[in-house]
């Protein structure tokens, strides 16, 4: 569910009409909606109840600090995977002990920030991060909380480039190697050892997956202990998918979600960290653009707008799907048609849908990409000298700019030219 609905023929947020941020901010510009972000944060932290748990909201999915701040009033913790997404949290107010770090390549100064600012933990990585982590903990005179991440080896049956649970995949240790892993983390002075970490893959339409997993780690926890290791703490990851389409296929929910966890990890007596970042953030956001031309090509129109790949790269980056809608509702009984729907980036594969269905448009329409919250703006780049476009947030009848276009002077304006030129 969100809240982006068509009322008397013109699309709203919340209670905002889009077409008016339009005519304020210009397009393209991103969008999100306070209530559909609270509500899926609402969702997850719902479907734990009755355990010792926290909600992390993985930030890379969109770390606008408005969106964090609208969060972390709501009770979430932050995961983050750098410096800068460290800093960001802190910035908008959430303390070092909500605060998870993963990613596979904490460097010593990232470790060292975090640890002085206040962490809730480390996820780690690797044999050799740790060492790091141990290191700069000792040199700073304090102990380092940690996770172990372990690779279960079980297929997330998602996008290749986002599973990240399988034993070809980058990230944690083999599951297999853990005893050997924590027993030496044991033997670090500046680690506490708390608990396990797995995180499968993103974009999960099914549960089997996710209890795979989750049964692996019930018995590597079981073990662990008996090896003398005082596992408290489970961190789950994050990963359950949203409905890019309007069918009637739609992923699992957060409260059948909840109760696998229960059900597979429940007897363990441990506090559950989950770190959704997707399903918070993915249908709370649209991407708006308009119509510049309409092109009659060979065999096929084309809708070009005026947002591009550089804006919004899902679709040529991982050929992902996102429904585009009219921010005018069409009238009933018009005959949709098909169109290859484009930027202007010099690039073929600046392409977001090839024979779509729409209603006939004409210059200057507007146009939604929907569940565009996540991986949208976060992504974003200056590909062809395009300044990154504003971010504007929605609660109720309000609506605040979040981030502005820059304008071409100061885009152009970061450069610095050698004193020999």
């Amino acid at each position: 569910m969100d809240h982006f609905l068509y009322r008397d023929g013109a699309l709203f947020a919340e209670d905002v009409p889009v077409a008016e941020i339009a005519a304020a901010v210009g397009t393209p510009f991103y969008v999100y909606s306070t209530a559909t972000l609270l509500r899926h944060f609402q969702l997850f932290d719902d479907a734990l109840a009755g355990m010792d748990h926290l909600v992390c909201y993985a930030m890379k999915a969109a770390s606008n600090q408005a969106i964090l701040k609208t969060l972390a009033q709501a009770g979430a913790g932050m995961d983050v995977v750098s410096q800068g997404e460290y800093l960001r949290a802190k910035a908008a107010g959430v303390p070092g002990d909500k605060i998870v770090f993963s990613g596979v390549g904490k460097t010593a100064e990232e470790i060292r920030t975090a640890l002085s600012g206040g962490i809730r933990q480390f996820n780690v990585e690797s044999e050799p991060e740790m060492e790091v982590i141990n290191a700069v903990a000792l040199d700073l005179g304090v102990v380092a909380p940690i996770t172990v991440r372990v690779n279960p080896d079980v297929d997330a049956k998602t996008h290749a480039k986002i599973a990240t649970g399988k034993s070809e995949n980058k990230f944690g240790i083999p599951i297999a190697k853990a005893r050997e892993v924590y027993a030496h983390a044991a033997t670090l002075k500046g680690l506490d050892v708390i608990g396990i970490d797995v995180h499968i893959g993103s974009q999960l339409t099914e549960l089997e997956p996710f209890r795979l997993a989750y049964q692996k780690v019930a018995e590597l926890t079981e073990t662990l202990r008996a090896d003398g290791h005082d596992i408290r703490r489970l961190d789950l990851g994050g990963g359950l998918g949203i409905p890019y389409t309007r069918s009637n296929e739609a992923p699992p929910l957060p409260v059948e979600y909840g109760q696998l966890i229960k059900d597979t990890l429940g007897h363990l007596n441990v506090e559950i960290e989950i770190e959704p970042g997707r399903l918070i953030a993915g249908n709370a956001g649209l991407m708006v653009s308009k119509v510049i031309y309409v092109k009659e090509g060979e065999g096929r129109d084309f809708l070009i707008l005026d947002g591009a790949m550089n804006d919004l790269i899902r679709p040529a980056m991982y050929e992902a799907h996102h429904d585009i809608v009219p921010v005018v509702e069409p009238e009933p009984g018009l005959e949709p048609r098909p169109y290859d729907i484009v930027g202007p980036v010099c690039e073929t594969g600046d392409t977001f849908a090839k024979a779509r269905l729409m209603p006939p448009l004409s210059a200057n329409d507007l146009v939604a990409f929907r569940s565009a919250g996540a991986y949208g703006a976060v992504m974003a780049s200056e590909y062809n000298s395009r300044p990154l476009i504003p971010e504007v947030l929605v609660h109720g009848d309000q609506f605040a700019v979040i981030r502005r276009r820059p304008d071409f002077d100061e885009m152009i304006n970061r450069d610095t030219i050698p004193e020999w030129l």
